[in-house]
């Protein structure tokens, strides 16, 4: 099966040559690139967040298996949804699903489902491509898209992605996507953040889910983030780094609707 894409030519260009001039402003391609176990980057429209996710994958030691997560914003398809087979239709070329690594994960998990339909109106890992494209030729994805799940779940998820990347026993490297506080005031967007931020500087993925959760942090993305901080912690991690946040209210002028951007590395 052959995924199209959901949002070229609206959070980014729709022409190979376009998406790489705009993602060359977002990029240092001199920064020296390190390998980490996992990335957070924000999936907003690159006007607004690709200077953030740019930080982030100009400091990427990039490997040639990912395993990409994201929110569920379209609400359908699995709660839990993983595609495991065929490729993404992206403009700068089709990108291939790794297989191999999507059953072992599966295999090791009772709530993920081989499912196709959740990706099918999902711009939060869509995003994630292009810079990765931008950077590496030759590279597969493992694509996981989460609706609201409890921790448990998100327990289970992030084991069985542990559990998969042992058995695959080749270079892995994990994304979660997500973007920050939505639609708040400049100055909120940066406190709440700022709570949900220093849990995953602690590496500590129950007190990051219990902080959005107790405080009501609008972060899209913080199951993904979650699960992200499961899987890291068991792969061995033992420092996170923020690299970047700003909110979306630097690029457009408009500080009292704003939505946050972060972008960190786990390693």
């Amino acid at each position: 099966m052959t995924r199209k894409p959901v949002v070229a030519g609206q959070f980014y260009p729709s022409q190979k040559s376009g998406i790489e001039k705009q993602i060359k402003g977002f990029v240092d391609k001199d920064k020296k690139k390190e390998k980490v176990i996992a990335a957070v980057s924000p999936h907003a429209g690159y006007i607004y967040s690709g200077a953030v996710a740019g930080a982030v994958f100009s400091r990427v030691d990039l490997p040639s298996t990912i395993v990409i997560l994201g929110p569920n914003h379209s609400g359908i398809g699995a709660t839990a949804s993983l595609m495991a087979e065929g490729e993404w239709e992206m403009p700068s070329g089709n990108v291939v699903i790794n297989s191999e690594l999507s059953n072992l994960i599966l295999e090791e998990s009772n709530y993920l489902k081989n499912d196709s339909i959740g990706h099918s109106k999902e711009h939060s890992l869509e995003v994630q491509v292009p810079f990765i494209q931008y950077f590496l030729e030759d590279f597969t994805i493992v694509p996981i898209a989460l609706m609201q799940i409890d921790y448990q779940i998100c327990e289970d998820v992030g084991s069985a992605i542990f559990k998969g990347i042992e058995k695959f026993n080749k270079e892995v490297l994990i994304i979660a996507s997500t973007d920050m506080t939505h639609f708040e005031s400049h100055e909120y967007a940066k406190k709440m953040d700022k709570l949900a931020i220093n849990e995953i500087l602690n590496l500590d993925p129950d007190g990051f889910y219990d902080t959005v959760k107790s405080n009501h942090i609008s972060m899209c993305g913080y199951i993904p983030t979650t699960v992200t901080l499961i899987s890291s912690k068991l792969l061995g991690a033992k420092e996170a780094e923020l690299v970047d946040y700003r909110t979306s209210g630097e690029a457009s002028g408009d500080y009292d609707h704003v939505v946050g951007y972060a972008g960190l590395l786990i390693k």
